[in-house]
């Protein structure tokens, strides 16, 4: 029987409903290579997620996507998205910079509030920005509503959602995201990508 060398180029993201390439996660039993050569694949769903590039000749076919055990390759599994951790007190505020300090590691800390709306549809955007950079930089967020107005003054925080780079101890770098939650997320990427340079910017109107 003809073999067929299938090369995959592994990222980490599955692939989501709805997109051209969704066939690829249906069963699949037979795969027509150049219109006629038909290799059987087994009836039970297999997932990629990414492109596939069929490579060989007419003599030489060979399938790679096996291993030596017969079962697929194991596939990335970095975080599709990263919850943002909750930080509830002062003194929690304060353990999270000592530790990063500790670490020298910098962090994203988003002040949010319960009745903003825009934080709200905000969040769910970041934390699968956090995924990107994650374990590398941890994000946080506080409720302006659940810890002492002295933690928000110190911040420096006036208006939500505000969104801050924190390295040693030190705020680095802030904005106020109150446009468009991808002009915001982009703002915040090009935040961390500057990382160690002093940056106050606001995205509002």
């Amino acid at each position: 029987m003809s073999e067929v060398l299938l090369r995959f180029q592994v990222t980490p993201r599955f692939l989501r409903a709805r997109t051209p390439r969704d066939f690829l996660q249906q069963p699949l039993t037979n795969l027509v290579v150049s219109g006629s050569r038909t290799l059987s694949l087994p009836t039970k769903p297999q997932v990629f997620p990414a492109k596939i590039d069929v490579v060989g000749g007419e003599s030489s076919w060979k399938l790679s996507a096996w291993t030596r055990e017969g079962s697929m390759q194991e596939l990335d599994d970095s975080p599709v998205s990263v919850e943002l951790h909750p930080i509830c007190s002062e003194n929690q505020f304060d353990r999270v910079l000592a530790e990063a300090q500790q670490l020298e590691e910098s962090i994203i800390i988003v002040w949010i509030a319960s009745w903003c709306r825009k934080c709200i549809y905000l969040k769910p955007k970041l934390e699968k920005l956090a995924a990107d950079f994650y374990p590398r930089i941890h994000f946080y967020r506080v409720d302006v509503n659940t810890v002492p107005h002295s933690l928000v003054s110190r911040a420096g925080v006036t208006k939500m959602p505000t969104i801050q780079l924190w390295k040693d101890s030190k705020k680095q770098a802030e904005l106020i995201g109150s446009h468009k939650a991808y002009l915001v997320v982009n703002e915040v990427r090009q935040m961390i990508e500057n990382e160690g340079t002093v940056l106050i910017m606001s995205t509002a109107n």
